[in-house]
């Protein structure tokens, strides 16, 4: 008998401990909703952060979108320039309104000219030593002497870098 009955009290004692666990497993009714609570904020804040994400993206695209075509556009651009001073046309004479419109019209897609730098000092961020030749003057030294090419912005981006001559 002494054995039965150690048994049975190991039998329940393990009945108990298998009773106490199950029950300390399950997770009451406020912990589940609670559970729930956390994941639907995170699902929320996720699908906003993605909202938002999509949002900029689609800035960026509308900014950038005629990149490639206004890049393109710059050399038309740079011909006009030099033929209307090659053939000194007047405000009045049709290249030179036409120029005007094409530039306007850029302008409005966001290209901007960037400004002369002629006499400043060099600027990496927007232009480019394209050559140095002795300064004429101790002033000009270190300093941009000409303008070979003109540099333009789209927005905040850079299309082109101005390229410059630099006094040595």
């Amino acid at each position: 008998m002494s054995n039965k009955k150690k048994n049975t009290k190991k039998d329940s004692s393990k009945k108990n401990k298998k009773k106490g666990n199950s029950e300390s497993k399950k997770p009451s009714f406020e912990e589940l909703l609670n559970i729930e609570k956390d994941k639907n904020i995170r699902l929320f804040a996720e699908f906003d952060n993605f909202r938002k994400r999509t949002a900029k993206e689609r800035l960026d695209l509308f900014s950038t979108a005629n990149q490639e075509l206004i890049t393109n556009l710059l050399p038309v651009l740079d011909n006009f320039e030099r033929s209307i001073k090659a053939n000194n046309y007047s405000d009045e004479d049709g290249p030179v309104l036409i120029f005007k419109q094409l530039k306007s019209e850029l302008e409005k897609k966001g290209l901007k000219e960037i400004e002369n730098p002629i006499g400043k000092e060099l600027d990496t961020d927007f232009h480019e030593a394209i050559t140095n030749i002795p300064a004429p003057t101790k002033k000009e030294k270190g300093k941009v002497i000409d303008v070979i090419e003109k540099g333009y912005m789209l927005g905040d981006k850079i299309l082109r870098y101005v390229k410059v001559v630099m006094g040595n």
